[in-house]
């Protein structure tokens, strides 16, 4: 049987923050911008207040979320499996968490090899 690699987890934590996020705010998606503020924290956003760009995709769903990047950054991560996490400490932007004291964070780990083949394909272009 073949495995199936997700490109992009999330720590049991991490979920709890987004569960408690969802009952006060609602459909939420990730986005991960790569700029100049928030590098590549993970940014939570209410799905009907977050604008997606042209050149945004979805590189994966974590606790009932589309986590989103550009296709350029996605370029930096297509070797990558990605972990969101939460640590105490307020991060940057508008993200949901920040009122909480907390701040997503974002781990990466290099697939192996013969991991590649079996990644989930979950890149979708955004249609605007």
């Amino acid at each position: 049987m073949e495995k199936a690699f997700k490109r992009v987890l999330i720590s049991d934590s991490a979920k709890d923050v987004v569960k408690h996020l969802r009952n006060k705010h609602g459909e939420l998606l990730f986005h991960i911008s790569g700029g100049c503020c928030d590098g590549t924290q993970p940014q939570c956003y209410e799905t009907s207040d977050f604008k997606l760009g042209s050149v945004d995709i979805k590189i994966g769903e974590v606790a009932k979320c589309g986590v989103y990047m550009s296709q350029d950054q996605f370029e930096y991560f297509k070797y990558a499996q990605l972990t969101i996490d939460i640590a105490p400490g307020r991060g940057g932007g508008f993200s949901l968490e920040v009122p909480l004291g907390l701040r997503f964070t974002l781990k990466s780990s290099t697939l192996p090899e013969e991991a590649l083949a079996y990644i989930e394909d979950t890149k979708q272009t955004i249609e605007t």
